[in-house]
């Protein structure tokens, strides 16, 4: 007996029968879902036999791949005033994580084509992750390894949302090494860009860094924290865009920020190394971005009822990405990428579940 299939089933079913070299962006459009949402329902009519082989399917045009970080977050919430040496009373939350994976979920959520390459464990928390993700990306670059556990990132915030401290586990992204990704030769040469975060190590960053400049590919780069600044590639001329705090700016150049003239040297002296764009972003004091033609402010969205500002970060640089993506200048790129760090503050998730291409037009006009 056939399994019975749902409503979007049959409709794309149907759909591939009047065409079967239909593309999988078309399908999306047509059901108004994301892209990866049509390539797992593709997957599953395959499983129930209603679809034999992919010859209808189109090879899709330059993917934006996100190489990194790929692990659960768990955040605790204090209920009084932090105390150290003993308990402290809180309350607990747990979603998908990784700088990787947020930007590459901001990306999927505003309808961007996203490949996400990481490794992982063969665990419960990896299954948890794939379940959350694969509705906004590609998963099947994802590598899993049997004797490592999925990354895990533990923080803890008090009651104004500020981080208080953060404990990390990262150890299974050092197996994402250049010759896991010479595997994936074929996706990078078909990329419209790659984002790599600093959990990957730096042979990795190397490789990419050489082949962003052999294949003429955007290559993005994405700090996670100041100690892993030391993974930076030797030579950053091959970096179109890298997104980096203060502080992980002041542990690279070894040079304080203390005042507006400082951040704008800071961000001249990152353009002197070769990067082509670069941004430093400040917390509340808001960002510095440029490049070799000009440098400019970007005032931070001051918000009364901030909630928690994990994922805020991901969240300015995969709108910065995505702006630069759509033609904007450095102007509308800063505003854009403010915007959506504010709003993602403002939420109790790490990647914002309104978040939309519609919303975030909407987010922008409310500050014009």
């Amino acid at each position: 007996m056939s399994e019975q299939l749902s409503e979007k089933e049959q409709f794309l079913l149907n759909e591939i029968r009047r065409n079967p070299y239909i593309t999988q962006q078309e399908l999306a459009n047509s059901l108004n879902i994301s892209r990866p949402t049509v390539a797992n329902m593709i997957s599953g009519l395959i499983k129930k036999g209603k679809i034999i082989g992919r010859a209808y399917v189109i090879a899709e045009n330059e993917p934006i791949v996100c190489i990194g970080g790929a692990n659960i977050d768990r955040k605790s919430y204090l209920k009084e005033m932090v105390r150290i040496g003993t308990s402290n009373p809180t309350r607990t939350t747990q979603s998908a994580g990784g700088v990787a994976r947020n930007i590459a979920e901001n990306l999927g959520r505003l309808g961007m084509d996203v490949s996400l390459i990481t490794c992982s464990g063969e665990d419960a928390d990896w299954n948890y992750i794939k379940e959350v993700s694969s509705p906004f990306m590609n998963l099947d670059q994802v590598t899993q390894i049997t004797d490592e556990s999925t990354g895990s990132y533990t923080g803890v915030l008090d009651s104004t949302g500020e981080m208080v401290i953060a404990l990390a586990d990262m150890e299974v992204y050092e197996t994402i090494t250049p010759e896991l990704l010479e595997k994936q030769d074929a996706l990078l040469r078909r990329a419209k860009c790659i984002i790599a975060d600093l959990n990957v190590p730096k042979s990795t960053l190397e490789y990419l860094c050489d082949f962003a400049k052999r294949e003429e590919k955007p290559l993005i780069l994405i700090p996670v924290s100041s100690p892993k600044m030391k993974r930076l590639p030797s030579d950053l001329s091959c970096v179109t865009w890298l997104i980096a705090n203060r502080d992980e700016t002041e542990a690279y150049l070894n040079k304080d920020i203390r005042n507006h003239e400082t951040w704008k040297q800071a961000v001249q002296k990152w353009l002197s190394l070769g990067i082509k764009n670069v941004v430093i972003t400040k917390g509340k004091e808001g960002a510095m971005i440029g490049n070799l033609d000009e440098i400019i402010h970007i005032p931070a969205i001051v918000s009364e009822k901030i909630v928690d500002v994990t994922g805020a970060g991901d969240a300015f640089s995969s709108a910065a990405i995505y702006a630069w993506l759509a033609g904007k200048d450095l102007k509308e790129i800063g505003q854009t990428a403010t915007v959506n760090a504010s709003k993602t503050s403002q939420s109790p998730y790490t990647v914002r579940q309104e978040l939309s291409a519609i919303q975030l037009q909407q987010d922008l006009e409310e500050i014009n």
